[in-house]
């Protein structure tokens, strides 16, 4: 088998997928697989998932076709990276039934993978009571940036009274399949993720915690975000954000 091409498929846009494209995209109906555009409703859902291109349980936004298939290994690339927690789920919890708590959880997740997915974005982890969204140049065109910045900021806005907390950072991860025979996971690793994470806990209920670098991208349309400097756990040198209320 022909080794992967990881500069070809997370910055380039992967030639043998844009060839997918140009077919499955023909086909009905939304949604879609982001990678080869094939369809996962409708009588092309139904077609084409005999080929295998059902929606992948690691990622709902992927066929398994694309996504299972992915070898071990990756890519030292820039990314754009989101965070989305509930706040106080512990107490949210405690003061409601297991099945209660479920459900509005599930409806975070919903709300979460909607909304990243139609930003180009894909759906790293569902844990807990936490959503982590990537953000690559291959898959969600060059200004994946600033789609992350907007996905977060729809995010917060969409999740009704939900007490989210949401942050966005870029940088340079590692990203590909990690793990170790057949348990691999498709992810980003590094510090760009490890600040992500760490400025997500700067955000409040209803906040949007950029990094500075990120939030210069959509400022123009989201003027007055409260600027300041953070510690981050960890790090030597604090970061600079914008925090922004929806």
């Amino acid at each position: 088998m022909k080794p992967l091409d990881w500069q070809a498929l997370l910055v380039d846009g992967y030639e043998p997928l844009k060839k997918a494209q140009r077919v499955f995209r023909h086909l009905p109906r939304d949604p879609r697989c982001t990678l080869c555009q094939s369809p996962f409703a409708g009588v092309g859902g139904k077609l084409i998932g005999w080929m295998g291109r059902k929606p992948s349980r690691k990622n709902p936004n992927l066929c398994q076709y694309c996504f299972d298939h992915l070898p071990s290994g990756g890519l030292e690339i820039d990314i754009g990276v989101v965070f989305a927690d509930v706040r106080g789920s512990t107490s949210m919890g405690e003061q409601s039934t297991a099945t209660e708590f479920a459900g509005r959880l599930n409806e975070f997740y919903a709300i979460a993978t909607a909304v990243l997915i139609r930003h180009d974005g894909l759906i790293d982890k569902l844990i807990g009571d936490e959503v982590m969204g990537l953000f690559l140049r291959g898959l969600s065109g060059a200004d994946y940036r600033r789609k992350a910045a907007l996905a977060a900021l729809e995010l917060a806005s969409a999740v009704g009274d939900l007490p989210v907390g949401v942050a966005v950072n870029a940088g340079i991860a590692f990203v590909g399949n990690v793990g170790s025979g057949t348990v691999l996971d498709f992810t980003a690793l590094g510090d760009a993720v490890n600040v992500g994470a760490r400025l997500q806990s700067h955000a409040r209920p209803g906040e949007v915690v950029l990094a500075s670098d990120v939030y210069a991208l959509v400022e123009a349309d989201h003027p007055g975000a409260r600027l300041d400097r953070v510690e981050v756990a960890g790090r030597d040198e604090p970061v600079d954000i914008a925090v922004l209320t929806v």
